[in-house]
């Protein structure tokens, strides 16, 4: 197998018609891989992602899993990447990152606050408060293939994409159906889903195909349900990461030196107990999450 991509997240090698995803340790936050890695992450979010693929299976939506080769490698179908310019009828990788927001949270937040967005174009009367539920559930296109992702209006998805408006209203109700089941298992087991990213491809006959991991603590936002429910936001996710890089004010000065077109900082590592923390966390949340055991 060839070593195709080195990702922030995971390895994937060329294995023929398929691919195969290799998750490491690793873990990134603002699109820095940070120093330290993370024991089980890696294993967490296969298995996790495992459980899913096997769950929208089920409720009608085709995945590109095939099967699991180790506790942290999976087998799955391979996908040409679009180019604008070169015309793909099907059978490609979508270059779009889709998110579906439930809970106002992370940058979302930022944005409303900085006026970067309009409250009330997201259906609010007034200036929701960090934690509040969107009146409607909050569907947003972001690119993936630059440097640092940007939102998108529809226009602009389609051009970069390739798609018809209606395959992207046809990938939000899949997303929209998804993040139902999604919510309504966790939820069981005292959880609440906030927001969550998703990619697709358009398979034969440009059937939408859900790609890459999904459901779990890097691309979605899980909150205590019975703590929310009391007032209080306790992360149960990569945000916890975030969270830490903002209270030391490296953030700040990341995003100071992209304002500023400047060398960025370099990120500095995480400490030792905060690794132990997280590292218990995305094994504790997998079972949280799919109510299996570990």
């Amino acid at each position: 197998m060839d070593l195709i991509r080195k990702g922030k997240v995971k390895d994937v090698y060329d294995d023929g018609d398929k691919l195969v995803f290799k998750f490491s340790n690793r873990i990134s936050v603002f699109d820095k891989i940070i120093p330290n890695e993370i024991p089980l992450k890696g294993e967490s979010l296969c298995r996790t992602s495992t459980y899913w693929y096997k769950i929208v299976k089920d409720i009608g939506i085709e995945t590109d899993f095939i099967q699991l080769k180790d506790k942290n490698e999976m087998i799955v179908k391979k996908y040409s990447i679009f180019h604008k310019g070169r015309e793909y009828y099907s059978n490609y990788m979508i270059p779009l990152e889709f998110i579906a927001r439930y809970y106002v949270a992370g940058t979302f937040y930022d944005r409303i606050k900085s006026g970067t967005i309009d409250y009330h174009d997201v259906g609010f009367k007034n200036m929701p408060e960090y934690g509040q539920e969107f009146p409607d559930p909050y569907f947003e296109m972001t690119t993936k293939f630059e440097k640092f992702d940007r939102s998108l209006n529809f226009g602009e998805a389609q051009k970069i994409s390739g798609l018809e408006k209606s395959e992207i209203y046809e990938i939000m109700e899949n997303i929209f159906k998804i993040d139902r089941r999604i919510n309504s298992s966790v939820n069981k087991r005292g959880l609440i889903h906030v927001d969550g990213k998703k990619e697709f491809a358009l398979g034969i006959h440009r059937i939408p195909v859900i790609i890459d991991t999904f459901g779990t603590l890097d691309e979605d936002r899980f909150w205590d349900k019975k703590e929310y429910e009391n007032g209080k936001i306790n992360e149960l996710s990569k945000e916890m990461v975030r969270q830490y890089y903002r209270d030391i004010g490296y953030h700040d000065k990341l995003y100071s030196a992209r304002e500023k077109n400047e060398k960025e900082p370099d990120i500095p590592p995480l400490p030792n107990e905060l690794v132990n923390k997280i590292s218990s966390m995305y094994r504790d949340m997998y079972e949280k999450i799919t109510g299996l055991k570990w």
